[in-house]
Formats: C-alpha cells, structure tokens, sequence
C-alpha cells in the first residue's frame, strides 16, 4: 500500500441504507420519477434514463421527511440482476427509488464521490461486489455486504488528483469509443444502403410474384413443431427463433426434441440451405440452415424457405428476404401485443421481386464481396470498442494501486 493510503470499509465513508417500501398500486405514469435497478443500470451506462414509472409528490415529500433522499454526492447501487452498477447523484436530481432492489450510500463528507464512484468501477470493486452474490437464483448486493466492501483511500488532496487524471483519460476513451461505434454503425449502414438500392433502383426486366409462387413446389411455407417439449438427450435436433442471431445455423447450440415429435411435421423437416424466417417474435430475422443440421426441424416461430430454382435462387433469396422490400411487408403484416407474429396466409402472399439468374449471380457476388468488406469492418472496430473498455479498466487498476 502506497504511504499515506489505507483501506476503508464503505461503512466508514457513506451511511448505506435503502428506502420505504413503495407498493406497486403506488406507481403512477406522471410525477416524480421512481428507479429500481434497470434504471440505475441504464444511468450507470448512459447518465440519462427514460423513466416509465413515477410516483405522486405527495408520496415522495412524506418519505423524503422520513428517511430523506439522495442528494448530489450520494451515489445509488444496483442491488438485484446486474449487481454493482452506481450512479452519482447530480445537483439536478430529483428522484426515488425503490428498496432493496437499489441501495443508498449517503456520502458522510470524508472521500471524495467521484474517486468512490470511480472506485465502483474498478475490478477491485467489483470482484467484492460479486463473490458474496454467486450461488443465488437472483445475485444480490445486501446493505451488511455493501457496508464491508473496502476500498483503498488516499487523503483527499490526493483523490482529487487522481480523480482530474481519471476524468481527462476516460473523456478521451469515451470520445474514441463514440468515434469507433460511428464507424461500426456507418458500415452497417452502407451495405444496407448498398443492398436497399439494388431493390429500389431494379430494372424494368425485373420479375414480380408473391412469395408462395417462387417457392420451390415441396415448400408448403409452413410453421414447425408447435410444442417442441423438453430436452431429449441424442434427440432430434431443432432450431428455434432465439437461435436466429447468426447467419448460418449450425449444430451447436441447438435444442434436441423426441424424435417422434416431429413425425406431423415431414413439411418443414430440414435438408439444409433454407432460408429460416422468424415469424413469431422478432419477425423477419433471416438464417441459412447448413447442411450439418440436415434431418433437423423447426419450431412454431420458424418457416423454412426454399425458392424453385428455376425463377429464385437461394443465395439471391437470402438478400431478397432481408432487404427492406420484403422486411417492411413484414413489419406492415405482423401483429400482436405480447408476442408479435405473421399469419402464414399473409407470409405467402408477400411481393417479391427478381431478375435473370444470370443477373441475380451478379448481384449475389458483389453483395457477398460487400458484405465481406462490412463484416472485416465490423470486426475491426468491436475489437476497437473492446480494446477501449480494457484500457479503461487497466487504467482503473493503476489508480487504485496508487500508480497514477
């Protein structure tokens, strides 16, 4: 330990304390803004949150004469889900919160907010901040655990210190990190731009037919296993809409079913290299089947696509389905509250739109080539984005090793 530091426990710093119970009839859409741990979360991440609960004045005015609360230099603690997440109270607050899903720690006027906000931050912290909460159905952060965390302290001069050196890197990371996210977002959107305008600007050789009329004749363009049950050991692999977040499906990963489950649905049995389109949920996601998952099947909320290859081929298809000519169709005809999704009926009558083969072949190898350039893009700033949150951390460690 660096002279003139020492380790503090939390509880020697800021006062740690939750709130009165605020029940749920108690929530109102207007008023004074009401915060549980998402909300933390997301002004932990943000520093703004667009809050969807309040309560009255009233209410708040009779808890605030009470208990009080928080007030700038106070710092809020996520205590459920993802633990550890703080936020420091700003001048302009004027919020409440509720208990034990979020913890208080009321600055008692010897560390400095910023430097304890920073410290929350650090791995230090954190690893403290976790090992009591594993083991738990739903991790959480106790006022006892909360008041042993240590933390090591250096005398206030020294905090500031730190703190201004801590402000002045981490504002150059976050504007480097906002650079690298532009860019990775400008990337998406050129080759979305790129595919979009290949449908928008097509020619007037270009060919046009619902969706059921260039699918290939054994298609039926149906749903799969409406109850797919529990998992079968050495069972028949199945592919469900939350396995939908990568191109291509491969065996990894996937749900295996009795096979006899699938014995009603020979319709929508895999051979591989269909396109698999999410019609329950998030609609209109797209994936390609592989051919390791031949024999496979899928659930409720997927149709697998086949295009006759005479008029379509699958590469084109692929394209086709997620470019916004299709996609908004989708979006136009999906409904539903709690669980949006597309009538099949409707699925079928989408309006498609091609040419030649020989003219898709073309369009297909410059997409591909575009798309490869995109995904290098991709990769190189997330790994940007990566490489900037590990400085922030290995910045972080120096600090609190007194090696700033």
């Amino acid at each position: 330990m660096k002279q003139g530091w020492e380790v503090k426990k939390i509880s020697q710093m800021f006062n740690v304390k939750s709130s009165h119970r605020v029940h749920q009839s108690d929530w109102q859409s207007i008023g004074i803004p009401f915060y549980r741990a998402r909300e933390v979360v997301k002004l932990a991440r943000d520093g703004i949150v667009e809050n969807e609960l309040f309560i009255s004045q009233e209410l708040y005015d009779k808890f605030t004469q009470e208990k009080g609360a928080p007030k700038a230099g106070d710092i809020i603690v996520s205590a459920v889900g993802t633990l550890g997440q703080c936020y420091l109270v700003k001048d302009s607050d004027k919020f409440y919160f509720k208990d034990a899903s979020v913890l208080w720690f009321e600055n008692l006027g010897n560390i400095n907010s910023k430097y304890a906000e920073y410290a929350f931050k650090s791995d230090l912290i954190m690893k403290q901040v976790m090992n009591g909460s594993m083991g738990a159905t739903v991790g959480t952060l106790t006022i006892g655990r909360a008041k042993d965390i240590e933390i090591p302290v250096p005398p206030l001069p020294e905090q500031e210190r730190i703190v201004s050196i801590l402000d002045k890197a981490f504002s150059a990371i976050d504007q480097a990190k906002q650079n690298a996210e532009k860019n990775l977002k400008n990337a998406k959107e050129l080759f979305d731009s790129y595919l979009n305008g290949i449908f928008t600007n097509k020619g007037e050789d270009w060919e046009g037919n619902i969706l059921e009329e260039v699918a290939e004749e054994n298609c039926s363009l149906s749903y799969g296993i409406v109850q797919p049950g529990e998992d079968y050991p050495y069972g028949l692999h199945i592919v469900r809409p939350t396995d939908l977040t990568k191109l291509y499906i491969r065996l990894d990963g996937l749900k295996r079913i009795d096979p006899k489950l699938a014995d009603g649905y020979k319709r929508t049995k895999l051979i591989g290299d269909e396109l698999l389109l999410c019609v329950r949920g998030t609609t209109g996601l797209v994936s390609i089947a592989t051919l390791e998952i031949q024999g496979g099947n899928v659930t409720r909320g997927i149709v697998p696509i086949r295009f006759n290859s005479k008029l379509v081929s699958q590469e084109f298809g692929y394209y086709l389905l997620i470019s916004n000519y299709v996609q908004k169709q989708i979006i136009d005809k999906t409904y539903g509250t709690a669980l949006m999704q597309i009538n099949i009926g409707d699925l079928r009558n989408v309006l498609t739109t091609y040419p030649s083969l020989k003219k898709q072949q073309t369009i297909v190898r410059q997409l591909d080539n575009m798309r490869a350039e995109t995904k290098n893009l991709e990769e190189i700033y997330q790994q940007k984005i990566i490489e900037l949150e590990d400085l922030k951390k290995s910045i972080l460690q120096k600090a609190f090793n007194g090696e700033l």
